[in-house]
């Protein structure tokens, strides 16, 4: 079998595949046993035909067209790894020539990705955010602590701003019927969180166990969304929230630290950690943005299209699950965004996506990035957790699915990245450099020291 290439235009090609026809006999012997297998010719048993005999009842067309449909999609796969292309969605496969026992011609037309004139990342300069820790970060998480250590006690008395409660509702319409999806017994809420219903920290203050309460408000989901109600609120009981006092005693209950002046500086520590990590994903992205706004690429005809498709559909997916509209999900929005610049947008990020997919494509065809199992493994593991999956059911899925290669993909487009961020200048809001090279996964940054032997023997230990 031969195969070539003919280049159409920056964004497809066609590809011409010869194949003699000595190498279609095994595809037409195969079809003969398949055909002979489907009919019942008296004398013969099943699957036992002559091919002459199938010749005369089914025709030695029906025999070659099931023959070729078997081929096709192999002499498609075989062309494309002989000629080293990457196709952008499906082919249009044309039988170009196919006479009984001549060679044969198919070609086949389809969307790659361009070649592009990426810039020397070397020349792109991005600034970042600072990595600032304060006081107000460090006591949030300690607050966060502390409540997650609250210990709760049954008072009798008014309900009060930070207690426990459980309380029943019910939401009637203006003309007094009472709203079926809006009754609910034996709710835990905590007064001051505000995370139910506008209103209700107002009523329930104040309440003695067994009082009730009704106050109006407008419902902000659901069906219902946007009509004004009358609920009514029970109070069932009363816990008042009891947390620990920040000492080292608290220290030792919630971490593994003796004091609470270790325990802080612990969680300096990992609150930094974490903002270097935001701070190299935005130099990422900031530098990704210089490079694609640099480079023009053109755009295959269609894909842009098929992608913009496929994210409408998600948003309207996950907008009905949340029971909003377009519309309502947009006036919710600080921007203030229209329909038509929500779609302007949504257009312009499609096409940067696509582009930036491009470049770093491009980056992992001319360079040999190296790839460990170790590396895919963390990143499989990583996408488990995202996903919120059990990592053995993630595993499975994705080894029944082959979407190894993908996975496979995204960790080199992640190294291409990180290459292009590593040339690139990047300066924090005080003017510092940012040394990304030797961050680590976690936040915390190595050293490009070589290892002594020394720590060259401990690791083989």
């Amino acid at each position: 079998m031969k195969s070539s290439t003919e280049s159409l235009s920056p964004t497809r090609v066609k590809l011409t595949i010869e194949v003699p026809f000595e190498e279609f006999k095994p595809n037409l012997d195969k079809a003969y046993k398949t055909i002979g297998a489907q009919i019942q010719v008296p004398g013969f048993r099943k699957g036992k035909v002559p091919a002459a005999i199938i010749d005369q009842r089914v025709g030695r067309g029906a025999v070659l067209d099931e023959a070729l449909n078997s081929a096709l999609q192999g002499w498609y796969t075989q062309a494309l790894q002989d000629t080293n292309t990457t196709p952008l969605g499906q082919p249009e496969i044309d039988l170009a020539k196919f006479v009984d026992g001549e060679p044969i011609e198919v070609t086949a037309e389809l969307d790659v990705r361009p070649q592009l004139e990426i810039p020397d990342a070397s020349g792109i300069e991005v600034t970042v955010q600072d990595i600032e820790v304060s006081d107000d970060d460090v006591n949030e998480q300690l607050e966060q602590l502390r409540e997650r250590f609250a210990t709760f006690s049954d008072v009798d008395r008014p309900a009060a701003d930070g207690d426990s409660i459980t309380i029943d509702l019910s939401a009637a319409r203006k003309d007094g019927s009472l709203i079926d999806e809006a009754q609910a017994e034996g709710l835990p809420y905590v007064i001051g969180k505000a995370t139910m219903l506008d209103g209700l920290d107002e009523a329930v203050t104040g309440l003695s166990k067994g009082e009730s309460a009704t106050f109006s408000t407008t419902l902000v989901g659901g069906d219902l969304k946007g009509e004004e109600v009358d609920v009514t609120v029970k109070l069932q009981d009363v816990r008042q929230t009891e947390l620990p006092e920040l000492d080292d005693e608290f220290a030792q209950m919630a971490s593994d630290f003796d004091t609470i002046d270790e325990f802080r500086a612990d969680l300096v520590e990992r609150l930094t950690r974490g903002k270097r990590i935001e701070q190299a994903a935005e130099a990422r992205d900031l530098v990704l943005e210089e490079i694609v706004s640099k480079v023009d690429a053109p755009m295959p005809e269609g894909l842009a299209e098929a992608e913009l498709t496929n994210r409408r559909q998600q948003m309207d997916q996950q907008l009905a699950m949340a029971g909003l509209t377009l519309e309502d999900y947009l006036q919710d929005q600080e921007d203030g965004k229209t329909v038509d610049e929500f779609e302007s947008e949504l257009e312009r990020d499609v096409r940067e996506s696509i582009v930036a997919q491009f470049v770093l494509d491009q980056l992992v065809e001319e360079n040999e990035y190296p790839l460990d199992n170790d590396e895919l493994s963390q990143h499989i593991m990583r996408r488990a957790q995202q996903s919120g999956e059990d990592p053995n059911s993630y595993i499975q899925h994705i080894m029944e699915h082959n979407h190894v290669p993908e996975m496979i993909s995204e960790v080199l487009r992640g190294k291409a990245l990180a290459s292009l961020v590593e040339s690139a200048k990047v300066t924090d809001q005080s003017g510092n450099v940012v040394d990304l090279a030797n961050l680590r996964a976690d936040g915390t940054v190595g050293t490009d020291e070589p290892e002594t032997e020394a720590e060259d023997a401990s690791d083989e230990k």
